[in-house]
């Protein structure tokens, strides 16, 4: 075989894994939204006001802080999935919930008197917030692993720790519809301990199972 033949077979393979691990991740993705949903549903449901609640910016609010953070997860795990795929490029999208998020707080601090920060923050659902979005998320978690293992990330550590976010964003998205805690500083609070939490167990498994 002469160099021409030898680089165009090597670029052909490489376009096929990359087609690959394109196909696993969205099908995980899939897969993860379908488990997500099913506890969901067979758990939970959704709140007994959320047609009226659907009126609200604050329920809204959370809906797209929880899905600008899945889909800006998803960009970056998939890049960190392949070895010698730039990956930092994706990175600065993260801040992007994070900064929706703070305009929110500081909007809901702005309008809502100081005597109720209090009360908004803690809610009426914190520790309820925090086990039942790791309980959605953990299926997700695990299928996003088992992607991870498909592929071969130079950072398995971060890499878990993005599948984690990605876990935490789809769960949080779900859960919002059931959850009737709404304050922008209830989200940030204890909606971003429990996306934390998911992120550090996806941290230690991928360590584990996807180093390669």
């Amino acid at each position: 075989m002469d160099t021409d033949k030898l680089i165009r077979a090597l670029v052909a393979d490489e376009r096929r894994q990359a087609a690959s691990i394109s196909s696993v991740w969205w099908g995980a993705m899939a897969l993860a939204i379908a488990l997500a949903g099913a506890v969901f549903f067979a758990v939970f449901g959704p709140r007994p006001d959320i047609a009226i609640a659907a009126e609200s910016p604050r329920l809204l609010f959370k809906f797209v802080v929880m899905i600008t953070l899945a889909a800006s997860a998803f960009g970056l795990v998939r890049a960190l999935s392949r070895p010698g795929e730039p990956w930092r490029h994706a990175l600065p999208f993260l801040a992007a919930a994070p900064m929706l998020a703070l305009i929110a707080v500081a909007a809901e601090l702005f309008l809502v008197p100081s005597n109720l920060w209090s009360a908004r923050l803690l809610g009426v659902n914190a520790l309820a917030c925090l086990s039942f979005i790791s309980l959605v998320g953990i299926g997700p978690l695990a299928v996003f692993l088992l992607a991870l293992r498909h592929g071969a990330p130079e950072r398995p550590a971060l890499a878990g720790a993005v599948a984690g976010l990605l876990a935490g964003g789809i769960a949080g998205a779900i859960y919002a519809a059931h959850c009737t805690d709404d304050s922008p500083l209830f989200v940030a609070t204890w909606y971003t301990l429990a996306v934390a939490g998911l992120a550090l167990i996806g941290a230690a498994a991928a360590h584990r199972l996807a180093r390669w």
